[in-house]
């Protein structure tokens, strides 16, 4: 299938690494051109050198331009391409302001936002009594703000054009109890229908995927030392992950990529305000 994406520019917060760098590989090998953003520049250049081989070019040669010098653009002239990496804080007004607007003139619009940037399984992980407000507050900063910041940011420019995909990485914490940095998920699942109902008019879809447990580069250490303590191998760690999952096996990022690569398609024009779950079935509640 065609995913008619060639061409479109996408901007894809917490880029450098994780799911947010599976998603970035994978626009990127259907013809977007490409954003990424996140705080660590060296880590977005990691990523981007990854990228660039996809889009066609191998050695690719960066400049660093930008406020403070936060971004880099990647030569990948003769090919028609455009990559770019850009240092953001999107707890921050000024940041997310400068991010957009870097990206919009870079790539010459921004078509598709992926708003990814969080602290993987929260920051509020224990039970109430060691709860901490502060900790909890920087996960909505982050993760709840901040994706209202950048979507508040980008929609002038799909509303301009007639044409937008937003997409909200949340986390399936929103469907289970378990941790209170959970409630972060939840409340992006009221951000993404209070958003396609005002945004629909325009031609901009918006839609928040829910991965689960997923394979990234950090789940190879981690589950070594998980293993470690627990005194078994990094299969039976897998195992045990693996045994409430109804397909058997714990997702990879890629997977996740895929179902987003669709959902900023125009192909997917008829969905819109979901929350769409890619946890490989985890999970035994029933949502109408």
């Amino acid at each position: 299938m065609d995913l008619e994406l060639s061409g479109k520019k996408a901007l894809i917060t917490g880029g450098s690494r994780g799911i947010g760098k599976a998603i970035a590989l994978e626009l990127a090998k259907e013809g977007v051109d490409i954003a990424i953003a996140a705080r660590d520049l060296d880590a977005l250049d990691s990523a981007a050198r990854d990228i660039a081989p996809v889009m066609g070019r191998r050695d690719v040669g960066a400049r660093a331009f930008g406020p403070g010098l936060r971004a880099r653009r990647y030569n990948l002239s003769g090919i028609g391409r455009n990559l770019v990496a850009v240092r953001a804080d999107t707890t921050s007004d000024e940041d997310v302001q400068t991010l957009v607007e870097i990206a919009a003139d870079e790539l010459g619009g921004i078509d598709i936002l992926v708003n990814n940037a969080a602290a993987p399984g929260g920051l509020v992980g224990g039970g109430l009594a060691h709860a901490n407000t502060d900790d909890l507050l920087a996960d909505i900063d982050t993760k709840v703000v901040g994706y209202l910041r950048c979507a508040k940011a980008v929609a002038p420019y799909m509303q301009r054009q007639g044409w937008g995909r937003i997409i909200i990485i949340g986390g399936l914490a929103a469907r289970n109890s378990g941790t209170y940095s959970g409630l972060r998920n939840l409340s992006l699942v009221h951000m993404t229908k209070t958003m396609s109902s005002e945004l629909g008019q325009y031609g901009i879809t918006v839609n928040t995927i829910h991965p689960g447990t997923t394979i990234t580069e950090r789940s190879g250490p981690m589950y070594e030392a998980q293993a470690q303590q627990q005194g078994v191998t990094r299969e039976d760690v897998e195992a045990q992950l693996a045994s409430g999952i109804a397909v058997g096996r714990i997702i990879d990022a890629s997977e996740v990529a895929y179902v987003v690569a669709f959902i900023a398609s125009p192909k997917a024009g008829s969905v819109t305000g979901e929350a769409i779950a890619t946890g490989g079935g985890v999970g035994s509640a029933v949502h109408q």
